[in-house]
């Protein structure tokens, strides 16, 4: 459904963007996303499974290469023409959202070479028939939002020990451990982008990022995770079994490391939390529209005054979290050649709002269908399974809150 927005200065090519989206998401993304989550891990993500049509789609449709300036092969959308169609494609599906957006954007935005650019993200952005997929890989068994902590104390614990690790051995590094089952699009992944523990004596803060093929001797990934929510995100482990990497391949050292990761969340979680809103709005839809046609009570909902301050409550939670969410996305966003003016706690307030809210709406849509939202027959109960996972999904909103709090606490000025 079209939607009010408060932005008046929206352009005809912004506007033409989000409707396109909005076609795709539409007619592409929730058919096949509905069809995923009714298979299990290893259906879903087969030959034959229709996720590998709509990745074909989406890469003819540049859909993955949405943040790419128009020299690496992408479209050269401004941020705010970058979230306005993440939030209709998230629209569809929060999940194959996710799934495009796995990428290896950190190869440019964590000072990636000349040489990493034309290996790596040239071809990614060439790519149009979905075969070119990497992953972000940092969570691990033992470890899982403490790795996104960055300006905590536990990030600088030197007792706090990785379990996966890089050792220098002349012009390599040798890698070993494991990363957890989160790892989006791990099982599918041609290459990775890999956070791992190289100075042990500085805790998470002694990482570095790495980029290579995920063909390499010793990598070997596990099976697709069965989750309650978001099954149509593909997500498993992968293993390093004293893989060999050129130091070339190292993007960012542990010197400069946790600075390098709190810019890259700077621009992830706004993203999560515009996914989020999507998700917020795909829930509101349907309980609209069921509320205009069931009669309980002789009218519509619709015409009851508890169903329209709820449907009011939804709505001005989706519209203050859009808010929220897109001016942590495009002021975030508007730096890519100067990250140091990005500011984290916006973005992580973008996302524990975003998806918080999501939460709330897809909840709140449930109880306007009664009996039938609990059902598998109508989509809110896959959209409130989805919100669920959104409240963890990069980095669990509990972590956040807490380093969000702090650096607030540290660094914003008292009024006196």
């Amino acid at each position: 459904m079209d939607y009010f927005d408060l932005n008046l200065n929206l352009s005809s090519e912004d506007i033409a963007l989000r409707e396109a989206a909005s076609k795709f998401a539409r007619e592409v993304m929730r058919p096949v996303s509905v069809k995923l989550d009714k298979m299990t891990p290893d259906e879903a993500y087969a030959a034959e499974s229709p996720f590998w049509d709509f990745m074909r789609k989406a890469y003819e449709l540049g859909y993955h290469k949405l943040p790419y300036p128009e020299d690496f092969g992408g479209p050269g959308l401004t941020p705010l023409q970058i979230q306005i169609v993440m939030e209709e494609l998230a629209w569809g599906s929060f999940g194959l959202t996710l799934a495009l957006n796995t990428s290896l954007d950190a190869a440019v935005a964590m000072g990636g070479t000349e040489d990493h650019i034309k290996e790596f993200t040239i071809p990614y952005c060439k790519c149009t028939d979905g075969g070119y997929i990497g992953c972000w890989a940092i969570t691990e068994p033992d470890h899982g939002s403490d790795t996104l902590a960055v300006g905590y104390p536990c990030f600088r614990d030197p007792s706090i020990g990785a379990q996966c690790r890089a050792r220098r051995d002349g012009n390599d590094y040798v890698i070993n451990g494991q990363k957890s089952a989160w790892v989006s699009n791990g099982p599918l992944a041609n290459h990775i982008l890999l956070m791992c523990q190289i100075d042990s004596s500085m805790g998470h803060a002694g990482g570095g990022i790495f980029i290579f093929n995920a063909d390499l001797p010793g990598i070997s990934k596990g099976k697709p995770v069965d989750k309650v929510g978001a099954r149509d995100l593909c997500q498993g482990e992968v293993f390093f079994d004293n893989v060999r990497v050129s130091k070339d391949y190292l993007i960012v050292a542990p010197d400069n490391y946790e600075a390098a990761l709190e810019a890259h969340l700077c621009i992830t979680l706004p993203m999560v939390g515009t996914w989020a809103n999507g998700l917020a709005r795909a829930a509101f839809d349907e309980a609209l529209t069921y509320a205009r046609e069931r009669v309980q009570g002789g009218k519509r909902l619709i015409e009851h005054s508890s169903v329209q301050n709820k449907l009011f409550d939804m709505f001005r939670k989706l519209e203050a979290s859009r808010q929220i969410c897109r001016a942590a996305f495009v002021y975030n966003w508007s730096f890519p050649t100067n990250p140091e003016k990005r500011l984290i706690e916006y973005a992580m307030a973008a996302k524990t709002f975003g998806t918080q809210t999501a939460l709330e709406v897809t909840s709140d849509a449930i109880q306007i269908l009664g009996g039938n939202g609990i059902t598998k027959e109508y989509a809110v109960e896959k959209f409130f399974r989805d919100a669920r996972t959104t409240l963890i999904c990069d980095g669990s909103n509990d972590t956040i809150s807490v380093v969000g709090g702090n650096k607030v606490a540290r660094t914003y000025p008292r009024r006196l």
